[in-house]
């Protein structure tokens, strides 16, 4: 007999008997998916699958019931509250209203891990939060604003940026359920920091990873970010970012490349996703600089 692998949360609503709701989906290769789904009033069951999932709701004003993994709750719904379903759970929910969902699910072969390295063995999905239980979190809510923010900008999040960014939202969901990962203390020893800038410097165009880089350092994902931050002053995905940007000016400076070669040469996937990387952080485009940089006569940047 053949026994078959279950689907992921994401896998699930690309094929599964919801998938006409599906908005929105951006992944990184089952690391963290991100979907945007719009639903009628009605059942939102599904069977188990192996993912923690956060949802967001973006309407508010809906009444919700069913059960999450956390036992039977009946609920009204605000904008902006978050909620969270446990993995391989059976979820049975049911919505009084036309509704608008953010999700955000961590495939557990993908997680467990790197949260037991973090946590000394001392983590369980099983404690990390009381699950179909509405809460706030600005924390959560403002890391979850700013990914999907960098995704519309970038497309598929980078590994980079899935890691860490995942990394923040668990570790307060941790927080919040009284289990916290333990914190790392201090920055990078000179010479791990040294290695990990180099190696992001010789693979500027590759999707590095944030394990990469930790692995580099002989650190755990989880602590390497944080104790990147307390040595460089930014995290490791705007480290990055910032290498890549000046590499950019320095081929709009010194080549003719076009634009789009320019962005697959420092790790973008097209000339659109540079133009607006570099709009942001530079506030011009692309070929604007090459211009004014050009052409002395055209005031100077900032």
């Amino acid at each position: 007999m053949t026994v078959h692998a279950s689907p992921s949360f994401a896998q699930w609503h690309r094929a599964g008997q919801h998938a006409s709701y599906l908005r929105t989906m951006k992944s990184e290769g089952g690391v963290l998916d991100l979907l945007e789904v719009e639903r009628p009033a009605g059942d939102m069951s599904r069977p188990a699958l192996p993912d923690v999932v956060l949802f967001q709701d973006i309407m508010g004003g809906g009444r919700v019931s069913g059960d999450l993994g956390g036992g039977r709750f009946d609920v009204k719904s605000a904008k902006g509250d978050l909620i969270v379903a446990a993995p391989n759970f059976a979820v049975d929910v049911v919505n009084d209203s036309d509704h608008q969902l953010r999700s955000l699910a961590f495939p557990l072969a993908e997680w467990q891990d790197a949260l037991d390295e973090a946590s000394n063995g001392q983590f369980s999905f099983d404690s990390l939060c009381a699950y179909g239980q509405i809460f706030n979190s600005s924390a959560i809510r403002s890391a979850l604003r700013n990914l999907w923010a960098l995704c519309d900008e970038e497309g598929v999040p980078s590994r980079l940026l899935a890691r860490a960014a995942g990394f923040e939202i668990l570790a307060e969901l941790c927080r919040l359920g009284g289990a916290p990962l333990s914190p790392a203390r201090g920055g990078l020893a000179p010479w791990a920091e040294r290695r990990c800038l180099e190696m992001m410097r010789v693979r500027l165009s590759e999707n590095i990873s944030l394990d990469e880089l930790a692995a580099e350092t002989r650190l755990s994902p989880f602590h390497f970010a944080r104790m990147f931050k307390h040595s460089v002053g930014v995290p490791p995905r705007l480290y990055l970012t910032q290498l890549r940007l000046e590499k950019a000016c320095e081929l709009l400076e010194q080549t003719d490349l076009p634009v789009t070669e320019i962005a697959q040469e420092i790790g973008y996937s097209s000339g659109q996703v540079l133009a607006r990387v570099f709009l942001k952080h530079r506030h011009v485009t692309p070929t604007v600089y090459r211009r004014a940089v050009r052409d002395p006569s055209r005031p100077a940047l900032q």
